[in-house]
C-alpha cells in the first residue's frame, strides 16, 4: 500500500513539475506527439503557453491538446482587456480541426481542409481557450499539425486597420492626436515618406502599397531595405485595407504600422506636417510620451 501511495505521488509531482514548466516565462512554442495517445486515443492534454507569439507542432495527432494561451505580464482584467490571439495554420498542416473551447461549449474556428490555405482566425483571449482535436484515421503517419500564434491588442495604435481582429468591421478613420503619438513611440515601424502611386498588389481584400522612408525611426524584422548609407533612404512593402485606398498627390506622411506573422500592416499615417505641429504643441506641454527628432 505505502509503494503504492508513493508511486502516486510520484506522477502526482511529476504533472505539477510538467504544468509549472510549460509557463515559463520563456515558453513560447510547443512540440509534441500523439504518439503517447496511442493506448488512449481519447486522451487531452493540457498546454499552457505565456509569450506574445510562437509556434506550436503536433505530431501524429491523436486524442486532443487544449492550449492556454496568455501575455507574459501580470494576469489582470486591465492587460487582458482587448487582447486577441491570431491564429495562422503552416501550409503542411493537417489531421486535426482547431476549436474555441469556452467552458465546454466547442465553436469551430478552423477545419482540417481550410488549413493549406493558411487564413488568419482571432478571437478575443478572454473568449476561452484553443482546443486542437484529432481526426479519427487508421493511419496517423505523416501527419502534423502545426500553426504560429500572436497575441495582438485590439487597443494599440491603428489597430482598426488590420482586418483579421474583427473581419468585416474594418474602419479607415483617422488616428486620434493621443493615438498618433503612441503609434510613433510604439509601433513595430515608424517613419517619414511617401507613397508610391499604384499599390505594386491588391485583392478584394487589402494592398500592397510600397513606401519610400527618407527617414526611419525604428522598425522590426527588417521590413524596409536600405538604399545605402549616403542615399538615406528606405524601400518596403505594407498591406493596406483595399477599401481605405492609397493617398496619392506626393505628400509627406509619418508612416506607422505593425508586423503580423512576418507582413506589415500600415496604421497610424497622418501627413508629416500634422504630426509634427501635433508633436511640438505635445512637446511644449510636456505630454509627448517620447522623443523623437522631427527637424
Amino acid at each position: 500500500m505505502m509503494r503504492l501511495w508513493a508511486l502516486l505521488h510520484f506522477v502526482t509531482v511529476v504533472f505539477v513539475y510538467r504544468a509549472v514548466a510549460q509557463y515559463s516565462s520563456d515558453q513560447c512554442s510547443w512540440r509534441g506527439s500523439g504518439l503517447s495517445h496511442e493506448s488512449h486515443r481519447r486522451d487531452v492534454e493540457q498546454v499552457y503557453l505565456r509569450c506574445s507569439q510562437g509556434l506550436l507542432e503536433w505530431l501524429y495527432p491523436t486524442g486532443a491538446v487544449i492550449v492556454n494561451l496568455r501575455p507574459n505580464t501580470e494576469p489582470s482584467p486591465a492587460n487582458l482587456a482587448g487582447l486577441h490571439v491570431c491564429i495562422k495554420p503552416q501550409p503542411h498542416s493537417q489531421g486535426s480541426h482547431l476549436y474555441l473551447d469556452r467552458s465546454g461549449d466547442l465553436r469551430l474556428l478552423i477545419a482540417e481542409s481550410e488549413q493549406p490555405q493558411q487564413k488568419i482566425h482571432c478571437f478575443g483571449i478572454t473568449d476561452g481557450a484553443l482546443f486542437v482535436e484529432a481526426i479519427p484515421k487508421a493511419d496517423i503517419s505523416r501527419r502534423i499539425t502545426a500553426f504560429r500564434y500572436e497575441l495582438v491588442s485590439s487597443r494599440s495604435p491603428g489597430a482598426h486597420l488590420y482586418p483579421h481582429l474583427h473581419p468585416g468591421l474594418v474602419t479607415c478613420e483617422p488616428c486620434s492626436d493621443e493615438e498618433v503619438l503612441m503609434a510613433v513611440c510604439t509601433s513595430d515601424f515608424a517613419g517619414s515618406g511617401y507613397f508610391e502611386a499604384q499599390p505594386s498588389f491588391a485583392t478584394d481584400k487589402h494592398s500592397q502599397a510600397v513606401l519610400t522612408l527618407s527617414r526611419l525611426f525604428r522598425q522590426k524584422n527588417a521590413i524596409f531595405a536600405s538604399g545605402g548609407a549616403k542615399a538615406r533612404r528606405w524601400t518596403g512593402r505594407v498591406n493596406v485595407p483595399t477599401k481605405c485606398g492609397v493617398p496619392h498627390g506626393g505628400d509627406k506622411y509619418l508612416l506607422t504600422g505593425s508586423v503580423h506573422f512576418g507582413e506589415a500592416w500600415l496604421g497610424c499615417a497622418p501627413r508629416y506636417k500634422d504630426f509634427v505641429k501635433l508633436y511640438s504643441d505635445a512637446r511644449r506641454a510636456g505630454s509627448n510620451p517620447c522623443q523623437v527628432n522631427t527637424d
